[in-house]
């Protein structure tokens, strides 16, 4: 029943349980759910508090997740976004560009982050230890901080596969060991960045049937920006595979949504994107219209769970989602309400 579900909501937020979290079932305790984390966080979490005091949000109004202020993703970069008074004990930090300054997501629960990434892999995809698992992601594997990497290594620790691991540079190397997986049969899954992916394709076409492939996104400067819909054919065409999968996650966040093609992501249950405005940053606006993306995430309870995102893109009726591009020099409205 919700209101068992709700009932247990208060309890586990005072005694900080978040097991909740990973249970949710429905849309109903979904937004029961974003509305007592709204609450906890616009009282605990002074940058989110003070952002909120700066838009003279009546925090009694908030009736509904549609009337949640989003926190400018900006202010991970400026600020430290904390909830409470748990220290830290992970920091992760994205790679950033030349000349800017990188965002940091403080972390007091890292085993929060081990049970959303494991939870949603396994929604979608099953067990790590059905898959050799193979990692092509050298911009994030040499630098320090990286989610994601965090989260791949672990993945394929429990994968269990001998031939499981990442690969940096080697990428003659990656490919025998592809195509004698193909030839095994091995259920296999490689996940790669785009660039370190256009790379490996470069004069060796393959026949996949067997391997599921995963682009995070990012040329990182490496290669010349494209579509995700070029990129993705491009990729099927050289892999012989009918569907490219792809990640969607980011430092700040502690979920990953997940496309098994055509570009379309779903969230798991303690996730939700929804659309704003691009004229009017703090209002939302109907499925169906190209926007800036907001993010609900829920498992960031000790940090912030609302994030105005950079990135442009469609969310539909039926809750999935597609990134068509990035705001890359707009400044969202109300980062310049705080400067500390």
């Amino acid at each position: 029943m919700p209101g068992l579900f709700i009932l247990a909501t208060f309890a586990a937020m005072a005694a900080f349980d978040t097991n909740w979290i990973f249970h949710i079932k429905n849309e109903e305790e979904f937004r029961h759910g974003a509305l007592q984390i709204f609450n906890h966080q616009a009282k605990h979490n002074p940058v989110y508090s003070a952002f909120c005091h700066h838009l003279e949000t009546d925090l009694q109004n908030i009736q509904a997740i549609e009337d949640i202020p989003f926190l400018p993703i900006q202010f991970f970069r400026s600020h430290k976004v904390i909830t409470g008074k748990q220290e830290h004990s992970v920091v992760f930090s994205s790679s950033g560009t030349t000349g800017t300054t990188p965002s940091q997501h403080l972390v007091s629960d890292i085993t929060i982050y081990e049970q959303s990434y494991s939870r949603c892999f396994e929604n979608f995809y099953g067990s790590p230890s059905e898959y050799c698992i193979l990692a092509l992601l050298p911009s994030y594997l040499e630098r320090e901080g990286s989610s994601l990497i965090y989260m791949v290594r672990d993945l394929i620790d429990r994968s269990g596969h001998p031939d499981s691991g990442f690969y940096l540079k080697d990428l003659n190397a990656l490919k025998k060991k592809l195509s004698a997986l193909e030839q095994q049969q091995v259920k296999t899954l490689l996940i790669g960045v785009s660039f370190a992916l256009l790379d490996l394709v470069v004069g060796f076409p393959f026949q996949l049937k067997h391997t599921v492939v995963m682009e995070t996104g990012g040329m990182k400067g490496r290669r010349k920006e494209m579509v995700r819909k070029e990129l993705h054919q491009i990729l099927e065409q050289s892999l012989g595979v009918t569907a490219i999968h792809s990640e969607y996650g980011m430092t700040e966040l502690l979920s990953q949504a997940y496309s098994k093609g055509k570009g379309r992501f779903w969230c798991p249950p303690w996730m939700k994107v929804l659309s704003r405005e691009p004229e009017d940053p703090l209002s939302l606006q109907k499925p169906g219209r190209t926007g800036g993306l907001n993010v609900i995430d829920l498992a960031n309870i000790h940090s912030c769970s609302f994030i105005a995102t950079q990135d442009l893109g469609k969310v539909y009726d039926d809750g999935s989602f597609e990134v068509l591009g990035r705001f890359d020099h707009a400044e969202i409205r109300g980062c310049n309400l705080m400067v500390i």
